[in-house]
């Protein structure tokens, strides 16, 4: 199974979207919630290179954002990651 980490807020609607995205696949996510860590942020920042959320990352690959995660799932190559 996928090992996938969600950096988010908590009024964050693409946050909202990419997790009900992973739910509606039945993937099971960690959420990290950046809006309330300060360490966290700056971690989700160093390991992006991003500064906004949400920030996707499935077995430590970075995917990016709600967009970028949507722009797989139209191919073949979200479910290439996922079953790795």
């Amino acid at each position: 199974m996928a090992k996938v980490i969600i950096y988010s807020g908590e009024y964050c609607p693409y946050c909202q979207r990419a997790k009900q995205f992973f739910e509606s696949r039945g993937v099971d996510y960690t959420e990290l919630r950046v809006d309330q860590d300060p360490e966290l942020r700056r971690e989700m920042e160093t390991k992006s290179q991003r500064r906004t959320i949400p920030q996707i990352f499935i077995n430590d690959q970075h995917i990016g954002g709600y967009d970028d995660l949507i722009a797989l799932a139209r191919t073949e190559a979200l479910d290439k990651i996922l079953e790795e």
